[in-house]
């Protein structure tokens, strides 16, 4: 569970990376640290990668990037996985088997 305080400078950290503004290392390693272990957290990294490189989005363009689906890298081509253990790796803790 995050605080107040860690909530607020995760997602002003985010909020810059959306924007495009500067951001230091140190801030990037502790949104990453977060993000490792927060799904939630995951999820609002990839948002503002994805607005970043896309910019502000409308409509169904943004009801697809609010559900979160798939590669938040532009380059990222679909590649199946031949693993589905590594390919649920990273998913929610309610959709895990462990």
């Amino acid at each position: 569970m995050l605080t107040t305080t860690t909530r607020l400078r995760l997602q002003e950290i985010c909020g810059r990376i959306a924007h495009g503004a500067q951001v230091s290392l140190a801030d990037r390693v502790y949104l990453q640290k977060f993000a490792d272990r927060d799904r939630t957290v995951l999820t609002w990294v990839h948002r503002a990668q994805r607005q970043q490189q896309q910019g502000l989005v409308t409509g169904l363009d943004s009801l697809l990037a609010d559900l979160d689906l798939g590669s938040c890298d532009a380059g990222d081509d679909h590649r199946p996985h031949d693993d589905l253990g590594e390919w649920f790796g990273n998913a929610s803790s309610w959709l895990r088997r462990d």
